[in-house]
């Protein structure tokens, strides 16, 4: 005896299995079907709110560790009472560098001119090889007499 549901499901897999037009309308089908998926987006994805770092302040409280942060905010206050658009003769910028780079540059930017600066001239922390040593060019400072 010949079960018709049998007869027609193996006809239709082999009709299936050659035919590049069912693979085709398969593949457009999938396509359909992912691209109404991306449309959705989570309920809890668009309920954060991502704020970006503004401030100088921010930025080095984020990046610093406690002591070096104290010894950053007495060098930004120093050289320029945390004023971006500060100049003192040649020099710009939080940090009173001399380079026209810094002239109107964004916190970040002038952030990490600084990083690169203070580790290159002072080296690193000892307590924290991946950080400036802040204090030590606070003590170059003041030992110097310049603020």
């Amino acid at each position: 005896m010949l079960y018709p549901l049998d007869k027609l499901g193996t006809l239709q897999a082999r009709a299936l299995k050659g035919s590049k037009r069912a693979a085709t309308r398969r593949a457009r089908l999938v396509a359909v079907v992912i691209g109404i998926a991306l449309c959705f987006v989570p309920e809890t994805a668009s309920n954060g709110v991502i704020r970006p770092i503004q401030t100088l302040k921010e930025i080095a409280d984020y990046h610093l560790p406690d002591n070096q942060f104290k010894c950053h905010e007495e060098l930004v206050m120093r050289e320029s009472s945390y004023r971006r658009d500060a100049r003192n003769g040649s020099h710009w910028g939080y940090y009173q560098i001399r380079n026209t780079l810094l002239k109107d540059a964004p916190d970040d930017y002038q952030f990490v001119f600084y990083w690169k600066y203070v580790a290159h001239r002072y080296g690193l922390d000892s307590y924290n090889d991946e950080v400036p040593n802040y204090c030590k060019a606070l003590k170059h400072l003041k030992t110097r007499g310049w603020q």
